[in-house]
């Protein structure tokens, strides 16, 4: 009798217990997860938001590479952690894009959306000393050039995406093309450089002080208007290949994690990016644009974003 009275008193102060430390989070350092190797995009951005956040946080956020499984072990590991806000996962469409390849059997549903933080503009890119100074001449290249012209990317990640849908829009069979794939962008920078490939997709983040330094050739933008930073460089549309493409970055944690968690974080980060410096570099270092969605805002988002990705890999064979 005794046992029975005292339960829900238990059980109570074990709410009330739960519930204070949750209003004391963070009490300790954040593990935020990037899916990738240093010095990519998702990897540049992500570290200087959340250094910013840091500050509005109280504690550390500690950036941890974790590339390989096209983008999927980071994301697993995050999905399997534990839900007290310590581990997040900072990622992009590519949590997506793994289901719809087949490398996973979850998607953004797998996780707790906590905000969308940017958007990057996507970018062909060829080596300096390439034939090809223009996204427009790329279909012809390949042409003359069938089955020897190399694309690299990274399996179901988001420029495989870019290049499936650059061939269609082009007019490339990709019966012609040799996709080339790579565990990371940095690999991917690498083989550019030493010209063991003839074209990449990248962005501002990951490879302007290559197009500074004349190491590589941005050969088009992938967005309705040209970029502040690259003024010279035609979009994709104005050299007559009809696309836009961008990168969506935002952050995750695992499911289950604490409502309050999820705001404490989605504020923090909303700070962080009110930062005229963070700003600054985002728009005019990065090619992104900053656009703060958080919690449900973030969720809508996704659920938009799945279904145009899906609808639009229905004849893409991530295999290839």
């Amino acid at each position: 009798m005794m046992r029975n009275k005292l339960t829900p008193i238990i059980a109570t102060l074990g709410l009330a217990i739960a519930g204070n430390a949750q209003a004391d989070y963070p009490e300790k350092d954040i593990r935020l997860i990037i899916p990738y190797g240093p010095g990519g995009a998702t990897d540049i951005i992500f570290r200087l938001i959340s250094k910013e956040a840091e500050e509005h946080l109280g504690e550390s956020v500690v950036p941890v590479n974790m590339a390989g499984a096209g983008a999927t072990l980071g994301s697993r590991n995050v999905k399997d952690a534990d839900p007290d806000g310590y581990t997040l996962l900072g990622s992009h469409d590519t949590i997506a894009l793994s289901k719809l390849a087949g490398t996973v059997d979850y998607s953004y549903d797998a996780f707790e959306p906590v905000t969308l933080l940017t958007q990057t503009i996507n970018l062909p890119v060829a080596h300096a000393n390439h034939p090809v100074k223009s996204a427009e001449e790329i279909a012809d290249y390949v042409s003359e050039n069938p089955g020897e012209v190399r694309f690299s990317m990274i399996p179901s990640s988001t420029d495989h995406f870019f290049w499936v849908q650059f061939f269609d829009a082009a007019g490339i069979d990709m019966a012609d093309v040799r996709l080339v794939g790579y565990p990371d962008t940095g690999e991917q920078v690498s083989a550019l450089l030493a010209e063991e490939i003839d074209f990449a997709m990248f962005n501002l983040p990951s490879a302007g002080a290559f197009f500074e330094d004349g190491s590589f050739t941005p050969l088009g933008v992938a967005h309705p208007e040209r970029l502040d930073s690259l003024p010279d460089i035609p979009t994709l549309r104005e050299q007559g290949i009809e696309m836009d493409h961008s990168t969506s970055r935002g952050l995750f944690a695992p499911k289950g994690t604490p409502q309050e968690v999820l705001d404490t974080l989605a504020d923090a980060y909303g700070k962080a990016l009110e930062d005229d410096e963070v700003r600054s570099r985002i728009e005019n270092d990065f090619g992104s644009v900053v656009r703060y969605l958080p919690g449900e805002e973030y969720q809508a988002f996704l659920e938009e974003n799945e279904a145009a990705l899906t609808a639009a890999a229905e004849n893409i064979d991530f295999q290839n």
